[in-house]
């Protein structure tokens, strides 16, 4: 007797690679247009203070951020709070030029829709936040809002 075998047309077709490198391309391209690189590199330790109020912004790219804080290196910077704009240390004087030179940078319909993001230490003297908002409102920098976490909820 003999063994017919039937010929298996259960088995798939190999898988075309050919268009593998246009996908991971395609892929690159994507993460590479989303992606937000860090603006400014801190130089001054920031453990900002809890809220109950919080909101989330809804354009991150009209922010300007104006960090206050002891610096990290204290050896080097000193132990007292400095102000950081950018990527330098500045004094309360120069956020005047700061907030001129951000403004500088948009587009001239968003420039009312500007906010400026105080990230500030919670050990800070409310004095030199008093300062910062002085010379904002010299400026005419009033949409000003300041950083939180939000607020841990005690259990009892």
């Amino acid at each position: 007797m003999g063994r017919f075998k039937k010929e298996n047309s259960k088995d798939l077709p190999p898988l075309s690679t050919g268009s593998m490198s246009d996908i991971i391309f395609m892929l690159l391209f994507f993460f590479m247009v989303i992606t937000t690189m860090r603006e400014s590199t801190l130089f001054v330790r920031v453990n900002v203070p809890q809220g109950s109020e919080i909101q989330k912004l809804e354009k991150k790219s009209l922010n300007s951020y104006i960090y206050v804080g002891v610096p990290i290196d204290e050896r080097k910077f000193g132990s007292a709070p400095r102000i950081q704009l950018n990527d330098q240390f500045a004094e309360v004087s120069d956020i005047k030029a700061f907030i001129e030179s951000e403004r500088a940078a948009r587009d001239e319909v968003d420039i009312p829709f500007l906010t400026t993001t105080i990230k500030s230490d919670k050990d800070v003297k409310m004095g030199d936040i008093t300062d910062i908002k002085q010379e904002l409102r010299q400026v005419g920098a009033l949409r000003l809002m300041y950083a939180a976490s939000r607020r841990v909820k005690d259990t009892y």
